[in-house]
């Protein structure tokens, strides 16, 4: 199963992972309490301290909604729920609407407190679907327009103030522009954020289930290691008791079965032992590297496509390489994607010499778009498919896991056609690339 089944995407919007609650009630609920305790300390100081005159029992009042519906919210719900995209949206949509009311009653734009009206566009671009972004963006313009045109006098102790036109639509287009660009750049940056952290979870899962699969060989080779002596010793007794019934007796036929069990069992062990060794041993098993980078590729061979192995260096130097799970999957989604792709073959090149290592990857298919050649390796990026639900998961994940070895990716079109990945080591680098595995083996 490739790594691009795991997670859903949703190419309209983002991930269909923010269905899922991206934020805590508990979160919104004391930052609201926040906003309600510095909504009600305003009113007081600016109309008891500074002497001017509110509609103090109206504003209250709204002040008052909010601190209900928030402790209604505090005593239904667990602190520990986390909101879907469509109620926390809701939930910042109020938000917006009684700081809204507030401004109505005391100068709308014209009140210097009206640039709060932003705070929850800048929360919901952290937390919300990129729909919902622009559905509260849009309620933020609506409402400052609506301050813009109808409000109740801005209070003031002299004769009635009143600000030109001029200055009442810069406030407004102002806000607009302020609340647009907020909410765009704050959710593509957040998104970006949490497109690498799940890209980086992909990586991680890929890596447990290939660090599984080898500790699943070494205990099936420990098994059978295991296994080999009392099933010895249970096929030399079956011989001396075959041996020594009477032919014609009614346990001779069960001693031979006995016996031909014990055999098979024998021939299974061996063979499960015999393809462990051909797999690369265990975990700390070195092995040239020929046959790592041949073991890497073989499980995603296909009948159509020819996956052909080339070999330059001296043989006699070749260098011996530890089965890294980061190595082996690296590897494996460069050949899995190669495959692919490719129209009839994908050769996959080893050389060394004696500063470097080089695993070239090549295939004949229509090679990497130049548009996304320099962005190669970004998550979520597709490369040579623009099907949905190819995620472009596969080569952020093998250069992650790579890099970790101390490899560097390299990625091309042949001059002939097809894309080309080099993938470069120095070589005293994979000395030390058993080290990266050991504690998770």
């Amino acid at each position: 199963m490739s790594i691009e089944t795991i997670v859903d995407t949703d190419a309209d919007d983002t991930p269909a992972r923010s269905e899922g609650g991206r934020v805590s009630l508990r979160t919104l609920i004391w930052i609201r309490w926040i906003a309600v305790a510095g909504q009600a300390v305003t009113l007081l100081i600016v109309h008891l301290a500074l002497g001017f005159t509110l509609p103090l029992e109206i504003a209250l009042g709204v002040v008052a909604t909010s601190a209900l519906i928030n402790l209604a919210n505090q005593m239904q719900r667990t602190g520990s729920l986390r909101l879907g995209d469509r109620d926390a949206m809701m939930y910042l949509a109020y938000d917006v609407v009684q700081l809204g009311a507030l401004l109505y009653l005391t100068g709308g734009l014209q009140n210097p407190f009206a640039l709060l009206v932003l705070a929850p566009v800048t929360v919901g671009a952290t937390i919300l679907s990129r729909r919902s972004v622009m559905t509260l963006s849009a309620l933020t313009v609506g409402v400052a327009t609506i301050l813009a045109i109808w409000h109740l006098p801005l209070p003031w102790d002299e004769d009635q103030l009143e600000f030109p036109l001029l200055y009442v639509s810069a406030v407004w287009l102002a806000l607009t522009l302020s609340t647009l660009f907020i909410a765009a750049y704050t959710w593509s940056v957040t998104e970006e954020g949490r497109r690498i952290s799940d890209a980086y979870a992909a990586t991680q899962l890929a890596l447990a289930r290939e660090q599984r699969i080898s500790a699943v060989g070494a205990l099936a080779a420990a098994a059978a290691h295991e296994l080999g002596s009392p099933l010895g010793t249970i096929a030399v007794i079956a011989k001396e008791l075959a041996r020594d019934l009477p032919a014609d007796g009614p346990l001779a036929e069960d001693a031979q079965l006995l016996l031909s069990e014990t055999a098979r069992c024998r021939t299974i062990l061996q063979e499960l032992a015999q393809k462990r060794e051909a797999d690369g041993g265990t975990p700390y098993d070195r092995l040239p590297l020929s046959a790592l980078v041949e073991a890497a590729g073989d499980p995603y061979r296909v009948p159509h496509r020819a996956l052909i192995q080339k070999i330059e260096g001296n043989p006699g130097d070749q260098p011996l390489v530890a089965r890294s799970p980061e190595i082996m999957h690296g590897l494996g989604n460069l050949v899995q994607n190669a495959i692919q792709f490719a129209a009839a073959e994908v050769v996959v090149k080893t050389a060394w010499d004696d500063r470097w290592v080089t695993v070239t990857v090549a295939d004949d298919g229509p090679g990497f778009p130049t548009q996304v050649l320099s962005r190669l390796g970004e998550p979520y990026l597709s490369g040579r498919d623009e099907d949905a639900e190819h995620m472009g998961l596969g080569i952020f994940i093998a250069e992650t896991l790579l890099r970790r070895t101390g490899a560097k990716l390299h990625f091309a079109n042949g001059a002939q056609g097809g894309a080309v990945v080099r993938v470069r080591w120095p070589r005293r680098a994979l000395a030390t690339v058993v080290g990266l595995t050991a504690p998770a083996a």
